[in-house]
């Protein structure tokens, strides 16, 4: 069995508890490091105040916590419409200022499904706004962190090299690969190793392949039946999330491949389905340093 050193993440929400109580859970468990989503609610940075800046960090020390990414996604089929992406570029660029004041350097993100069409409008409209994000992210040297599934890891790596700096990187998750592409997240990692700075650790299965578009959305894109589509994608038709392990994520090849490039961030979980998430979370962590 490969052994790694790296640092085990959770994320808070998954605990659905809230903020300081998902931190207090994250350290039961045993984990390293945190992720928090920093959208709305009372992580949105337009109404966190300083005085809850400064005790949320006061939370993190006293718990011998760190932040291991924020998430950033503000849904909408990502960045694919011109129209929507001044609020949301100069939002993003919030939330990145906000992660840097709490000690990290990553927020994570969807982007919306990028295009195999690199000469389309919805191609130029992702790039426009990731090259304006990639810029500001460097500048602060840290990192918008594009979550791995919706589309193949070489398309994704395609559209990373027409950006001028590394800002705009990869949050990488094996497990919707596997869901959703089908695409093999060991040979990802290598593909895109020159980008990952982030991962979830999630794990899952393909039950039928489908065109992703049906599980993402995008712009434009009018399903022949929403109502069939829609229950199906909540009844679990296409794809199961499943406890480490249990899926088809190959776990000794894939962190040694994450070894091979010289990652040594986050395993951050993620947990977003079942009953009880906490133990979950906890047998995750366990899962995870039974490789230490």
């Amino acid at each position: 069995m490969i052994k790694i050193a790296n640092p085990i993440g959770v994320i808070v929400d998954s605990f659905r508890v809230g903020v300081s109580e998902g931190l207090r859970k994250a350290k039961e468990v045993g984990a390293d490091g945190v992720q928090i989503y920093a959208v709305s609610g009372e992580m949105d940075p337009a109404g966190l105040t300083a005085a809850r800046r400064k005790e949320l960090r006061d939370e993190l020390d006293s718990l011998g916590l760190k932040i291991s990414a924020l998430v950033g996604d503000l849904g909408g089929h990502g960045f694919q419409d011109a129209r929507e992406n001044a609020w949301k570029v100069e939002k993003s660029k919030r939330i990145l200022d906000l992660a840097v004041e709490l000690g990290t350097n990553v927020v994570t993100t969807h982007i919306g499904i990028v295009q195999e069409d690199p000469n389309g409008a919805v191609y130029a409209a992702m790039q426009s706004a990731c090259e304006e994000l990639s810029q500001y992210a460097s500048s602060l040297n840290a990192y918008f962190a594009i979550e791995t599934g919706p589309e193949p890891a070489a398309r994704l790596k395609g559209f990373l090299d027409t950006l001028s700096s590394k800002g705009v990187s990869v949050n990488y998750d094996p497990a919707n690969l596997v869901m959703v592409t089908g695409d093999d997240p060991v040979q990802g990692v290598y593909t895109l190793r020159d980008y990952i700075v982030h991962t979830h650790a999630k794990d899952g299965i393909r039950l039928r392949e489908t065109d992703p578009r049906n599980i993402y959305g995008a712009l434009g894109f009018e399903p022949m039946d929403h109502e069939k589509l829609a229950k199906e994608v909540e009844s679990g038709a296409f794809f199961r999330e499943v406890p480490l392990g249990e899926g088809s994520v190959e776990w000794n090849a894939y962190l040694q491949a994450l070894n091979d490039i010289g990652y040594g961030g986050y395993l951050t979980i993620e947990r977003e389905v079942g009953t009880d998430p906490a133990r979950d979370i906890a047998k995750a962590v366990q899962f995870l340093k039974a490789y230490r």
